[in-house]
């Protein structure tokens, strides 16, 4: 798929079938992310790819959404900052290193045909203890990975003109 028709397709999906993920798929998609760019090329984080069978609950701990546990897998994209050694801003700045790295993850999983939601508002407690994370390591983000049982919504957006500027404000 062309890049333009991949950033038109991207969209949520909250519904999905619970048909495995061929594992060429999820190591293109993990690939993807592996390959983001992060400042300094200091790579300030892991992916925890969790399968959802026999751990419904406990992940629903995490997010208490039923379509969360739908897809055969749910990846936490985890931040590292004290790997952020030339930064200012550690916490800050992995948290954007992190964010690039689930945004290709979340492209290349749409390129491949599956869905993904991006989650963000979870409970870190629930995920710390779900997920057995040490201290020093953040987890940032949640999607769902698999594929899609509904179809893809047409996305509603501001026009440019009200989000670019040239300039100055």
């Amino acid at each position: 798929m062309e890049f333009p028709e991949l950033v038109r397709e991207r969209c949520s999906i909250r519904a999905y079938k619970p048909d495995p993920v061929e594992e060429e798929k999820l190591a293109e998609v993990l690939e993807a992310a592996r390959l983001a760019p992060t400042a300094g090329n200091e790579q300030p984080f892991q992916l925890i790819v969790i399968t959802t069978a026999g751990r419904e609950a406990e992940l629903r701990r995490i997010y208490n959404r039923e379509w969360f546990v739908q897809p055969p897998f749910v990846i936490c994209a985890c931040g590292i900052p004290e790997d952020c050694a030339a930064s200012r801003e550690p916490m800050m700045r992995c948290y954007i290193d992190v964010a690039i790295v689930m945004d290709h993850l979340i492209l290349a999983a749409t390129n491949a045909g599956l869905g993904t939601c991006w989650i963000g508002a979870f409970d870190p407690q629930a995920a710390r203890e779900v997920l057995g994370l040490p201290r020093g390591v953040e987890p940032v983000a949640f999607t769902p990975l698999g594929y899609p049982a509904d179809g893809r919504r047409p996305k509603t957006r501001k026009p440019l003109s009200e989000l670019v500027r040239y300039e100055r404000w």
